[in-house]
């Protein structure tokens, strides 16, 4: 009987805003969550549900080349990243997901605003939940996202990173 689960690869990034947790499917990104934060472990068990996957801890040329260009970003010395991406979610949160890469750098946009891009201005709190569950952190920029009012709202990796990420683009 032929084994049809697929291999998450996994290692860890210790960059300037927090412990970062890098998964790889094949040669794609599938992750790049933020360690501590429960929203990684239920981004992870979605991963492991929806590609019927289990994890092993190893390196992927994909995790080690988002690694050098993390290491770039976080330099000031990039601006849009070229990682082959798999991210996992509903046709919605696909959606969503699609329009934050469209944010170009050191740019923010608000819920509403995204909410409107996407063609579904009603639908701002759902917006908010989607970018909630992004498990592909920076290179999925949901950091680029604030309140209407221009505050830093809530972002998975804590506002002080988000804070950081936004503070490194503005420069």
């Amino acid at each position: 009987m032929k084994n049809d689960r697929h291999k998450i690869n996994l290692q860890y990034y210790h960059s300037p805003c927090g412990e970062l947790v890098l998964a790889s499917v094949g040669d794609e990104l599938c992750l790049c969550d933020w360690k501590d934060n429960p929203c990684a472990e239920r981004n992870m068990r979605r991963l492991m549900s929806s590609l019927n996957a289990e994890l092993k801890i190893e390196t992927s040329l994909v995790s080690n080349e988002t690694r050098r260009q993390l290491e770039e970003y976080f330099a000031g010395n990039r601006k849009a990243f070229s990682i082959p991406l798999h991210p996992v979610g509903t046709d919605f949160q696909l959606q969503v997901w699609n329009a934050l890469l469209n944010i170009p750098y050191g740019a923010t946009m608000s819920y509403s605003q995204t909410a409107a891009g996407i063609g579904r201005p009603e639908a701002v709190r759902a917006v908010a939940g989607a970018i909630g569950v992004n498990g592909i952190s920076i290179l999925i920029p949901c950091h680029r996202i604030i309140g209407s009012n221009r505050s830093l709202t809530g972002y998975a990796g804590g506002l002080e990173a988000k804070r950081m990420l936004l503070e490194i683009e503005a420069r």
